[in-house]
């Protein structure tokens, strides 16, 4: 009998138990998304510098190597494509609308901790992995040399000291509100017109790094050494009034490198400010197949509605070959591996198996940073501060942050505002549900009935959302669609309500209301839209 679509296939798992010893090297930390390199290295980790392709037969970039993939049967796709039509009517959440992650969703948990628990359909065998990469991901780094070898290596220029400190509680980061506020969950990523192409990539945008301050602006340095600069940022408030009378504030950012240690950066430079995103339910992101979503792109507008969604391809630095884009907020990674090594590179100056420069970010004309004491040594840990094994565990704990329950999804009012939402275009982008591939290797993220609302391509969002800085082949005014799943938990988790690329949107209407370019249309019909539906289009949202 052939198993239905929704059905959860268990894999034997063949993943050891860790040695407890590894904890010794584990304190509190964090991260954030991206991270940055310079033409001279083996590859750029903030894609503002492509290094010159050499002749390769891996030019076909819907490939998907990261994945062992057991083929779908015509009798499975058939019933996945039934599952993943549309609704007709909305009198009623859909059959397993409530597990938003399907096997691996986890209960709601009305706490900071909502984001912090593992797939339930984790094999037992596997947690301590899981527990383990929470470590690492947790732990302080401290700069070379120090009596804690397994935890030296920091910066010596670096955004912040642990993965968690950017994503607080595997949550959001936030811009500061004052000139006296942190700015470790915040970063500017820099680049300059101009540089190598990459042919093997379509629509490919030539960047280089600012010839001194590189890819990324590092705010923080350890002692003796002079951060690169600081994160300026100045608000506008700009009022919107809404159908009835309703009147709200967006406030408007304006961002500065204030204070550059070594001169000001390069005239033609482009910044583009990001925020640390949410972790949970990226293996699954990593698991859709890109068959599935490149058959939402349309890139020419064919059908005439105003979206034209088209995929982000990047140079993949762990397969050596173009890649669909998935992850960042412009899709500059294409697996949660490279995500999580680029950043250890960029955000914390840490070398790694895929980055292995001990001077991390540091450029050419940054001599005292290059010539910094390493934490690599003969040995110990591979030869790099962070080893094999160690991204490994982080890359696993990442894979496995599981997504809640929904809240109140048989709600007349939530309901509603799904109806609506439908109505006025939201889904055009906001891809509601993916199947993801059945996998050999991962029975967590295996053949599940996902509902993360989104496309996973790149859109233009108007001028308003433009950061004007390009990204590999996505342009100034392209974002990936983010995932909404567990949108409205950030402020429970975190404590601070941020929304949008750089955190700007306070509120879920603040960030509808910043939607242009092929997102106006929805926005401007947000807008006309009587109160109570407004009310019911929020509730709907706060329920995912």
């Amino acid at each position: 009998m052939t198993r239905p679509v929704l059905a959860r296939d268990f894999f034997p798992a063949s993943a050891s138990m860790r040695s407890l010893a590894l904890l010794l090297a584990c304190g509190l930390a964090l991260t954030v998304s991206g991270s940055a390199a310079f033409a001279e290295t083996a590859s750029d980790a903030v894609r503002a510098v492509p290094v010159a392709p050499e002749t390769s037969d891996t030019a076909e970039w819907r490939a998907e190597p990261h994945l062992d993939i057991v083929p779908r049967t015509k009798a499975e796709a058939g019933r996945i494509s039934a599952v993943l039509a549309p609704p007709v009517e909305f009198s009623a959440p859909e059959p397993f609308e409530g597990k938003p992650a399907g096997a691996a969703t986890t209960r709601f948990i009305p706490t900071a901790e909502a984001f912090s628990q593992f797939s339930p359909n984790m094999p037992v065998e596997r947690e301590m992995d899981f527990k383990i990469g929470n470590a690492i991901f947790r732990k302080l780094w401290v700069g070379a040399p120090s009596s804690t070898r397994g935890s030296d290596g920091l910066g010596p220029l670096y955004n912040a000291r642990a993965c968690q400190n950017c994503h607080v509680k595997d949550g959001r980061g936030h811009l500061p509100e004052g000139p006296d506020d942190s700015r470790v969950s915040a970063l500017l990523r820099l680049s300059v017109p101009g540089g190598p192409d990459r042919p093997e990539i379509p629509d490919y945008i030539p960047t280089s790094p600012d010839p001194v301050y590189g890819g990324q602006l590092q705010d923080l340095a350890l002692a003796g050494f002079l951060a690169e600069a600081r994160m300026g940022v100045t608000w506008t408030e700009e009022p919107v009034t809404l159908a009835g009378g309703e009147v709200v504030h967006l406030r408007r950012p304006t961002y500065a490198v204030e204070n550059p240690a070594h001169g000001a950066p390069h005239p033609y430079l482009q910044i583009s400010p990001r925020v640390a995103p949410q972790m949970i339910g990226l293996g699954l992101l990593e698991a859709v197949p890109a068959a599935d979503i490149l058959a939402l792109a349309d890139p020419g507008d064919s059908d005439g509605d105003g979206i034209s969604g088209r995929p982000q391809i990047v140079w993949s630095s762990e397969f050596d070959r173009p890649m669909l884009g998935r992850f960042g907020l412009k899709a500059g990674n294409a697996t949660i591996r490279e995500q999580a090594a680029s950043a250890f590179l960029g955000d914390m100056g840490l070398s790694n198996p895929l980055f292995p420069f001990a001077f991390g970010e540091c450029s050419e004309a940054q001599a005292d940073c290059r010539a910094a004491p390493e934490g690599q040594e003969t040995g110990v840990r591979d030869g790099l501060e962070v080893d094999r094994e160690s991204l490994d565990l982080v890359s696993f704990y990442s894979r496995n942050l599981a997504v809640p329950a929904r809240r109140d999804l048989d709600d007349p009012q939530v309901l509603r505002g799904k109806e609506i939402a439908y109505g006025i275009g939201c889904t055009a982008c906001h891809n509601p549900k993916f199947v993801t591939h059945r996998l050999q290797d991962q029975p967590e993220q295996s053949f599940q009935l996902i509902w993360p609302y989104t496309d996973m391509l790149l859109h233009d969002m108007g001028e308003g959302l433009a950061d004007n800085r390009p990204e590999s082949r996505a342009d100034g005014r392209e974002w990936r669609t983010a995932p909404l799943w567990g949108v409205s938990l950030n402020g429970q988790v975190t404590g601070v309500e941020s929304y949008l690329h750089d955190g700007r949107a306070r509120s879920l209407m603040e960030a509808i209301l910043w939607h242009g370019g092929e997102a106006q249309a929805a926005r401007d019909s947000v807008v006309d839209l009587p109160a109570p539906d407004r009310k019911a289009l929020v509730a709907w949202l706060q329920s995912l």
